[in-house]
C-alpha cells in the first residue's frame, strides 16, 4: 500500500472528481457515509456526540457526519470554530443541508466559553484536515487544549486537528484515541511521537480513482498481507534440504548462549536446509542438548569469539547476537566483511561494533541487512530531532552504503538502496521482550539461505515474525509472550500466508 502525500492525496481527490466524474460534494457525501458506517460498527449509542467543525473541507466533512449519525439516531450536537471569514464551498453546501435537520449548531468565536464536555460523550474532530502547513494558534489552540483535557472518548476525521502528514508539526495537536483515516494511511502515523496523537487508527477506502492510485510515485510504503503474500515461495516434490541452503550464525558468547539459541533455531524454522551455530567453545554442549537440529563449530576461545570458519559452504550468514564487543571479536567481524562473497544479516553486538568503526560501514558486502533497534540506529548514523528528520536519514544511509536497514519498532521500517522505505504491519507490543530480535536476525538469515533475494528476506522475514508475534499472543496474551513464543509460532504464521497466496 502506497504512502502519499498530502499534497497527493488533494491531486488524488482532484482527480476522481474529474475523472469519475463526482462533484466534490459527493465524494465528501461518500467519506462521510465511510466515516458513518465504522463509528456505528464501533460505538454505541448510548454516547451523546459532540462534532468540532471548521471552516474548510475538513468542517464539511465533519458536518457531512453529524447529519449521517444524526440519521443513524445518534445524539448529536454540532460547534462550528468561526475562525475565518470565507468558508469553503463544500462546507457552505453540507451546512445548507445541516439546517433541515434538528441537530443542535453552535458557531463559536474567539473570546467564547469553550462548550463543557461530558465524560460518557464522544467529541469528533473536524476541524482541520491534511491540508494545515501552519500552526495553529491564539484561541483555536486553547479550544484544542479543552478538548483534550476533557474525559470524552476522542475520534478524528481522516487524521487530527493540528498534526502535519508529512512533516514535524509544533502546533498544538487533538490528541485522538481514535483515527478513521481515508483511503491511505499518512506518513505521520508511522512516528512513535505521534502515538498520543493519532490513537488507534485505521484506513478505509472511499473510492479514489485507481488511475492516480496506480500513476503516483512515492518512496514511502506499507506492507499488506496480499503484497507478502506473493513473496511465498511453493516448494516443490523433489526439493531437498540442499535446495534450501546452508546459513551460518555467528552468534554467542560466555553468558548469552540464549541469543545464538534463539537465532539459529528460527533460521531453521523460517525454512533453511542446513544451519551451522559458529560459537564459543562454553557453548557446544548447550547447543547441542538444547538445538539438536543445528550443527556447531566451535572459535578457538572458550568464552568468545575470535575468528570466523571457513565460508565457502554458506548461502547467507547471520552475525551478531551475543557476540559481544571484545577487541578479537571486532578482528574476527573485520575478516568476515573481507572474506564473505554473500550479504550478511548484522544484529546487536556487531551492529555495535561497527559504530565504534564506522569506517566498516563501506566495505559491507552490497545489498547487507543491518536490523538495528532507535539507539543502535542512532549510535551508527547519528541523532535526529525528530522522527521524520530520522526517516530521511534512513533512506539516506540505506542509498550511501547500498544496504538494507531493517530499523526496528512498532511498525518496523526497512530502508532499500534503490530509497524506498518500506513499513511493517504486524506485531505487538508484547514482543518488546529479549531475543526477539536474535528470532528476527534468524528468520532473515533463514528466508536468505533459500535464495529469496535481500530486500524480499527483509520485507518477509519483518512481516512473519510480526505475524508470528499476532498468533502467539492472541494465543497466550502480550504480557506473557517471550521471543522463543514466536519462534513457535512461525509455522502458523507460514501457513496462514500460504493460505493467503493461494
Amino acid at each position: 500500500m502506497k504512502i502519499l502525500s498530502a499534497q497527493q492525496i488533494r491531486e488524488a481527490d482532484h482527480y476522481t472528481i474529474q475523472q469519475e466524474p463526482i462533484a466534490s460534494e459527493a465524494l465528501m457525501e461518500r467519506a462521510a457515509m465511510v466515516f458513518a458506517d465504522w463509528f456505528a460498527e464501533n460505538f454505541s449509542h448510548k454516547h451523546p456526540v459532540k462534532i468540532f467543525c471548521g471552516i474548510g473541507n475538513n468542517g464539511g466533512d465533519g458536518l457531512a457526519v453529524a447529519r449521517l449519525l444524526h440519521h443513524l439516531k445518534y445524539q448529536v450536537e454540532v460547534f462550528v470554530v468561526r475562525y475565518s471569514p470565507t468558508p469553503s464551498k463544500d462546507f457552505l453546501f453540507n451546512e445548507k443541508r445541516m439546517k433541515k435537520l434538528l441537530v443542535k449548531i453552535t458557531d463559536i468565536h474567539a473570546g467564547d466559553k469553550f462548550p463543557v464536555i461530558k465524560p460518557n460523550e464522544i467529541i469528533i474532530d473536524g476541524l482541520w484536515g491534511s491540508g494545515l502547513n501552519r500552526p495553529i494558534e491564539g484561541y483555536a489552540s486553547d479550544l484544542i487544549q479543552h478538548l483534550n483535557i476533557s474525559p470524552a472518548i476522542k475520534v478524528a476525521i481522516d487524521i487530527p486537528s493540528g498534526l502535519f502528514a508529512d512533516t514535524k508539526s509544533d502546533s498544538i495537536k487533538f490528541n485522538a484515541h481514535y483515527t478513521l483515516t481515508f483511503e491511505l494511511p499518512k506518513l505521520a502515523f508511522f512516528f512513535a511521537e505521534n502515538q498520543n496523537t493519532v490513537g488507534e487508527w485505521e484506513v478505509k477506502s472511499i473510492g479514489v480513482h485507481p488511475v492516480y492510485l496506480q500513476a503516483a510515485k512515492t518512496d514511502n510504503y506499507f506492507l499488506t498481507r496480499d503484497f507478502i503474500g506473493q513473496l511465498i515461495r511453493p516448494r516443490k516434490k523433489f526439493d531437498h534440504k540442499g535446495t534450501y541452503g546452508h546459513a551460518l550464525i555467528i552468534s554467542g558468547s560466555y553468558g548469552k548462549m540464549g541469543a545464538a539459541i534463539l537465532c539459529a533455531e528460527s533460521c531453521l524454522r523460517a525454512g533453511a536446509g542446513l544451519v551451522t551455530a559458529y560459537i564459543p567453545k562454553c557453548g557446544y554442549e548447550i547447543l547441542q542438548s538444547s538445538f539438536p537440529e543445528a550443527m556447531a563449530l566451535t572459535d578457538k576461545q572458550k568464552d568468545y569469539l575470535s575468528a570466523v570458519p571457513d565460508l565457502s559452504p554458506y548461502k547467507a550468514i547471520g552475525v551478531g547476537p551475543g557476540i559481544g564487543t571484545k577487541a578479537a571479536t571486532a578482528k574476527a567481524l573485520l575478516q568476515l566483511i573481507k572474506k564473505s562473497s554473500v550479504p550478511l544479516v548484522l544484529d546487536a553486538d556487531a551492529l555495535n561494533l561497527f559504530s565504534e568503526n564506522k569506517k566498516l560501514l563501506k566495505q559491507l558486502p552490497a545489498n547487507s541487512i543491518l536490523t538495528p533497534h532507535p539507539k543502535e540506529f542512532e549510535r551508527l548514523f547519528g541523532k535526529s530531532k525528530n522522527e521524520f528528520e530520522r526517516h530521511q536519514l534512513q533512506k539516506d544511509v540505506a542509498k550511501k552504503y547500498k544496504v538494507i536497514i531493517v530499523l526496528k519498532g512498532a511498525y518496523t521500517a526497512i530502508a532499500s538502496p534503490d530509497g524506498n522505505i518500506h513499513f511493517n504491519s504486524t506485531g505487538n507490543t508484547g514482543m518488546a521482550t529479549a531475543g526477539a530480535g536474535d528470532v528476527l536476525t534468524g528468520i532473515i538469515t533463514g528466508l536468505l539461505s533459500q535464495g529469496y533475494s535481500p530486500l524480499n528476506s527483509a520485507l518477509l522475514g519483518v512481516y512473519l515474525h510480526g505475524l508470528a508475534g499476532d498468533i502467539a499472543a492472541e494465543q497466550l496474551s502480550q504480557p506473557a509472550l517471550i521471543a522463543s513464543d514466536i519462534t513457535n509460532h512461525l509455522g502458523a504464521a507460514f501457513k496462514s500466508l500460504s493460505q493467503t497466496s493461494n
